[in-house]
């Protein structure tokens, strides 16, 4: 999932002095945005400026070390925090603001340990941020700031608009929408949780080149991301169960699925034709996204 590099602090060369370096600079980012988030307008400016400030002492980290990955923590540690923040404008503590923190809190330390999990250090850097610096004709800080860090955080912003109806104007009391928001978004956490560690435990075992078509691989080439779409769907359904006129925040979970469906399968599809032989003949026969029954293989001769 990285290349090498050379980072330009020694101390962050292994996993451990890249870790601690990365837990310093989010450190300064949650902070950063929850002083936004108390000075903004509104909660809605709060959202989006504090996950903005947020942004920019991520990629005052990628610098010194001259690395884009710095940013990749950020999805699962900023919108716990802005979960928390948010529920302290709620009047009440009730049962979907306890809901919809399991769900985010679920999320979030899933996703967060899977990260820390598989994270080789700095002197690795994500092949595809090292594409975007090939192929777009900007200076490399300009990518890294507009593109590996800018795109995703207006992402992150959009997905994180139900938190607002979903944790503070809650009107109605908890019912089935809240249950559904409550079923989807555990139901997500475990779908992601199991397809990376059944691909974990397949990369420790295959050989180069293979594919991995086994447990839920064998329905969706990709239920990791079909995992992540659902969490954001879930956030949207406490929303609309809290505030039925805030319909509108479901662009969070359109935005999520447009993401994954016309940029990162795409370009995760292209490295694995090019590195797999046999994928082309696994993604013929097998669901892209959403899991559903392989198609049969076509007779010999």
């Amino acid at each position: 999932m990285s290349e090498a590099h050379v980072p330009r602090l020694a101390f962050t060369s292994g996993k451990a002095g890249s870790l601690v370096y990365l837990a310093a600079v989010y450190t300064v980012a949650v902070a950063a945005a929850w002083w936004v988030f108390q000075v903004a307008a509104s909660p809605w400016w709060s959202i989006a400026l504090g996950l903005s400030a947020a942004t920019l002492v991520c990629f005052a980290g990628t610098l010194p070390v001259n690395n884009g990955s710095v940013f990749d923590a950020y999805w699962s540690v900023l919108p716990p925090a802005l979960a928390v923040y948010l529920s302290t404008l709620a009047p009440e503590i009730t049962a979907r603001t306890v809901a919809v923190h399991l769900v985010v809190w679920a999320w979030a330390i899933r996703l967060t340990l899977n990260w820390a999990r598989s994270f080789p250090g700095l002197h690795h850097e994500d092949f595809r941020y090292l594409d975007l610096y090939a192929s777009v004709p900007l200076p490399r800080w300009a990518v890294q700031l507009l593109l590996v860090e800018g795109a995703p955080t207006l992402q992150v912003v959009l997905g994180c608009l139900p938190l607002y109806p979903a944790l503070v104007l809650g009107g109605e009391g908890f019912g089935w929408l809240d249950g559904l928001g409550l079923a989807v978004g555990l139901a997500a956490t475990t779908i992601e949780f199991v397809a990376d560690e059944q691909m974990r435990r397949f990369a420790r075992t295959s050989l180069a080149g293979a594919h991995m078509d086994r447990g839920l691989w064998r329905y969706s080439r990709h239920p990791n991301y079909f995992g992540e779409i659902l969490f954001w769907v879930s956030l949207w359904l406490f929303a609309l169960a809290a505030a039925p006129a805030s319909w509108w925040t479901g662009i969070g979970a359109v935005a999520m699925i447009a993401m994954f469906v016309f940029a990162s399968i795409p370009m995760m599809e292209r490295r694995s034709q090019e590195r797999r032989p046999g994928y082309a003949a696994y993604a013929a026969r097998t669901s892209a996204l959403v899991p559903w029954p392989p198609k049969e293989r076509a007779p010999a001769g």
